[in-house]
C-alpha cells in the first residue's frame, strides 16, 4: 500500500525536522553561544554610549543572523523544488486526462498522480543529505556575507 500524501508531507516534515535540529545541533548553538558571550562582551563597556554597546551587540549577532538567513533560503529553496516536482506531477495529469472522466478514469489518473508525487518525495528527501552537508560547510567557512536572502 503507497503513503497518501499527507502521510508524503509528514515524511518530508520529520525528515527536514531531523536535519534541522542536527545542523542546530552540530553549528548554528555554538555561533549562537559565541554571539551571546559576545553581546555579554558588549554589555561590560561601562564607558560606552548606548549607541556604541547596540553597535556592538548587533555586530555580535549579524554572523548568526547571516547563517539564519542562508539556512532558510536553502530550505525555502528545497521546499520549491518538491513543490515544482508535484506541480508537474499534477500538470502532467490533467494533460493526460479526457475532458469528462468517469470514475474508474479518475481513481486512475490519481493513483498516477500519487506514484509520480511520491517519486518526488523520495527524490527531494534523497537530495536532503547533500544539502545539509553543503549547509554546514559553507557555515564551517563563516556565514554568506551576501544578503541577497
Amino acid at each position: 500500500m503507497s503513503l497518501t500524501i499527507d502521510q508524503q508531507r509528514q515524511r518530508v516534515e520529520q525528515e527536514m525536522t531531523r536535519m534541522v535540529d542536527d545542523l542546530d545541533r552540530s553549528t548554528l548553538r555554538k555561533m549562537q553561544a559565541e554571539m551571546h558571550l559576545c553581546a555579554a562582551k558588549c554589555c561590560e563597556d561601562k564607558n560606552g554610549s548606548i549607541d556604541s554597546v547596540q553597535g556592538c551587540i548587533e555586530r555580535c549577532s549579524a554572523p548568526v543572523n547571516r547563517a539564519q538567513q542562508y539556512v532558510q533560503k536553502e530550505l525555502g529553496d528545497y521546499q520549491g523544488r518538491l513543490q515544482r516536482c508535484v506541480m508537474q506531477c499534477n500538470d502532467d495529469i490533467k494533460l493526460e486526462m479526457p475532458p469528462n472522466p468517469n470514475e474508474d478514469e479518475i481513481s486512475k489518473y490519481t493513483n498516477k498522480f500519487e506514484r509520480c508525487a511520491v517519486q518526488c518525495v523520495d527524490k527531494n528527501i534523497e537530495l536532503l543529505p547533500k544539502l545539509f552537508k553543503t549547509i554546514k560547510t559553507v557555515l564551517a567557512k563563516g556565514p554568506p556575507q551576501t544578503q541577497e536572502y
